[in-house]
């Protein structure tokens, strides 16, 4: 069992530690957590790595992207690594076919291709969670993968993370990759994971709570075509009160 540093009185059994890092010795107001003794100073390392500056924080996410549609940032990886996207990028008739992210300025700009690249191996980091954590708290809404996809279930893990640290942050995950999905009572409720129909008009899914999907006809539910490509105040895809979310074919 870890000692306690020099000077430090015994910790009770659980400690309360609010979102905040704040620690005492009760329950808090807000949502909170608690640890046993042998985690209490892991986790106070943790707060402070969690405190990094956003300078300190940039050298290991590397850059993150903004889109001129989108109501904040978002973090751009690499198509041609998603797992099943790439794959649906080779059949006529799935949005991935037609992907915006495999053409214009994604493939324009080789500087934007290895910005991609960089990120794809910041994930590896031991304190990418920390980091992404950092910039992304002073968001009020944040797009995962505006290019790319989750790559693994130790990558869909680390999201989780950070949205946990970021509550007051709204986050946007769409996905292909279903055999990364968490355990739904292990999604927080500042996230709404939205798994993406494998084909354009495709039929519903029971497999997951919030879909969305691409259409050729009539039923697009995205106003962003008649609002000159913008969200403007639109935040469905963030809204958990929200099913399923249906896009024009781009």
């Amino acid at each position: 069992m870890e000692t306690l540093p020099p000077g430090q009185a015994k910790a009770p059994q659980f400690l309360t530690v609010k979102a905040s890092g704040l620690v005492t010795g009760r329950a808090a107001s807000c949502q909170a957590l608690k640890l046993d003794n042998n985690s209490i100073w892991d986790y106070i390392r943790f707060n402070r790595k969690e405190k990094m500056k956003i300078k300190e924080a940039l050298k290991i996410t590397d850059s993150f992207t903004r889109t001129s549609k989108m109501p904040g940032l978002s973090y751009s990886l690499p198509a041609w690594e998603c797992k099943t996207g790439w794959k649906l990028a080779q059949v006529p008739g799935t949005p991935c076919f037609s992907c915006y992210a495999k053409k214009g300025n994604y493939t324009r700009y080789p500087a934007i291709k290895a910005a991609q690249y960089r990120r794809l191996k910041a994930i590896e980091h031991p304190d990418w969670v920390q980091a992404m954590a950092a910039v992304i708290k002073r968001q009020k809404f944040f797009r995962w993968h505006d290019a790319g996809d989750v790559q693994s279930k130790e990558h869909m893990e680390k999201i989780l993370e950070v949205c946990r640290l970021t509550p007051d942050t709204k986050h946007w995950l769409p996905t292909q990759e279903r055999q990364f999905l968490p355990d739904p009572e292990q999604v927080p409720d500042n996230l709404v994971i939205r798994l993406s129909r494998s084909k354009i008009d495709g039929k519903a899914s029971s497999a997951w709570a919030h879909e969305s999907g691409v259409t050729e006809g009539t039923a697009r539910t995205c106003p962003a075509p008649d609002q000159k490509g913008q969200c403007l105040d639109c935040r469905k895809c963030w809204d958990k009160d929200v099913q399923v979310v249906i896009y024009g074919k781009h």
